[in-house]
């Protein structure tokens, strides 16, 4: 970030014009991705409970790769939105694209994905208290 001293002997002013946040671009990706992590899930978990729904299409999310691609466009990751997209595909017989076994594999792989993201994001907050001297004697 640049800074740029204002006049001498007074305090240094960000050249942004917006306030100064707690939160660095690290941290608002992994709240980001955990934000797409969860939608992914949940999509996950609703293919599941329609595995046997005539005619159903699951859905999924690539919340990585949209974050990924809007961080290397400067995008800010509080501002990402994550789309659901539907994977046409054909299983059964009654059409319905549900695959009970992939999608249970993605959906262990997926939450331990969250809980590995949770562990971060904690590890973080403990380091930022640390820091600041909260919980010290």
């Amino acid at each position: 970030m640049d800074r740029v001293l204002s006049s001498p002997g007074r305090a240094n002013c960000l050249t942004d014009p917006s306030p100064m946040s707690l939160l660095d671009s690290t941290q608002l990706a992994l709240e980001s991705a955990m934000s797409g992590s969860m939608l992914r899930q949940s999509l996950l978990a609703n293919n599941l409970a329609n595995v046997d729904t005539p005619g159903y299409q699951p859905q999924d999310v690539n919340f990585q790769g949209t974050l990924a691609a809007a961080m290397q466009s400067g995008q800010s990751p509080s501002t990402v939105s994550f789309q659901p997209y539907t994977l046409n595909q054909q299983v059964s017989a009654d059409g319905n694209g549900v695959n009970a076994e992939q999608q249970s594999a993605q959906l262990a792989e997926n939450g331990l994905l969250y809980q590995t993201m949770t562990q971060v994001a904690a590890q973080r907050e403990s380091i930022l208290e640390n820091a600041m001297g909260i919980g010290q004697s």
